[in-house]
């Protein structure tokens, strides 16, 4: 009898263990969500603050580029277009549409912003406005803080991955429905244009 209670007790040990253990498991892949999640809160702010800095680019830029309406139009039309995509991104953080969809979109908007400095040039009072001049160097710092951003989520993504996908955490990651994250990558056709700030010193 006794012997028996020892064995019981030996096997209530055990599986207190291995739930232990589980529970772990479960609670490092929810927080290795969580923060990629978060850093994608952080691609968030700094996107929204370039998408706040546009609008008044275009409206000085177009008091002295009467002639250059269709690329001042093709800016606040890949603006539109970005934040439907960021939009998109940030219902489902990691989700592979999601992130492809915002990263085509943020590449057209820095097209388009690449296209309207590079007009700008032409424009002596223009370059040397002092609003333009602000906002230009607004843009420039806020470009930087976008790609810190982004890498930022890019790693935190990775090490989300790579939890779920090591054995025995991707057992449970596919128990419980922890989906692979998606990187939030610059698409090779706009690859160098987009990671190369828009030209913007005046």
């Amino acid at each position: 009898m006794g012997s028996f209670l020892i064995f019981l007790a030996i096997v209530a040990a055990v599986v207190v263990a291995l739930v232990v253990w589980a529970i772990g498991i479960y609670n490092g892949l929810v927080t290795a969500r969580n923060a990629f999640k978060n850093a994608f809160a952080q691609i968030d702010v700094q996107l929204q603050r370039r998408f706040d800095l546009i609008p008044n680019l275009v409206e000085v830029a177009k008091k002295y580029m009467a002639h250059e309406r269709e690329t001042l139009e093709a800016v606040i039309a890949a603006r539109s277009a970005a934040q439907s995509g960021l939009a998109a991104a940030k219902a489902s953080p990691g989700d592979p549409a999601a992130m492809a969809q915002l990263a085509a979109a943020q590449g057209q908007l820095n097209a388009g912003l690449g296209r309207l400095l590079a007009v700008a040039e032409a424009y002596p009072d223009l370059k040397a406005n002092q609003n333009m001049m602000q906002l230009t160097e607004e843009l420039t710092s806020t470009e930087n803080k976008v790609a810190f951003s982004r890498q930022a989520f890019n790693d935190s993504v990775m090490a989300y991955n790579n939890k779920r996908e090591v054995f025995p955490n991707s057992v449970f990651a596919g128990m419980f429905g922890f989906q692979p994250a998606t990187l939030l990558e610059i698409p090779a056709d706009k690859q160098a244009q987009v990671r190369e700030a828009p030209k913007v010193q005046f």
